[in-house]
């Protein structure tokens, strides 16, 4: 079973996650690689693999909406810390400009560095039950030695 550094697959998800370009990233079946391919001229990207497209060589990484992984967590959070606030908070989430309130809020509370963790908790929980259902081992870095 091949291995997935996590932490790299994070990155790369947030990388295809921005909207800003075109991203994709992919995960080699065989060898475990990832494989983050840009659609401008990042110099940072990976050259596009012939057989990328083959299902049964690359796995495609899901961008955070797919993991949902997204406004989800911003309503669980909200009902674990700020449950006097849900209503409002689930509100604004149906105007622009929602995430940026949600972190005012938060600063406000003191809880923008809960928010983090607990964000970051959760990407790599999600990203660790992609890898088991695409067939990859799911490598967590010690955070102690880095």
């Amino acid at each position: 079973m091949p291995r997935v550094e996590l932490d790299e697959l994070q990155g790369a998800i947030e990388r295809i996650s921005d909207g800003i370009v075109d991203n994709e990233a992919f995960v080699c079946c065989q060898t475990g690689k990832i494989y983050w391919i840009s659609g401008d001229a990042d110099p940072d990207s990976e050259q596009r693999p012939e057989d990328v497209d083959d299902p049964e060589k690359y796995a495609t990484v899901p961008n955070k909406y797919e993991l949902d992984i997204g406004v989800r967590l911003v309503f669980d959070f909200t009902k674990a810390h700020l449950i006097e606030q849900y209503h409002d908070v689930r509100s604004s989430f149906r105007r622009h400009g929602a995430y940026c309130r949600f972190k005012t809020l938060l600063a406000r509370h003191n809880l923008l560095d809960t928010w983090y963790a607990y964000s970051e908790q959760c990407t790599l929980d999600a990203l660790e039950e992609w890898c088991e259902s695409e067939g990859f081992e799911a490598e967590r870095r010690d955070r102690s030695t880095v």
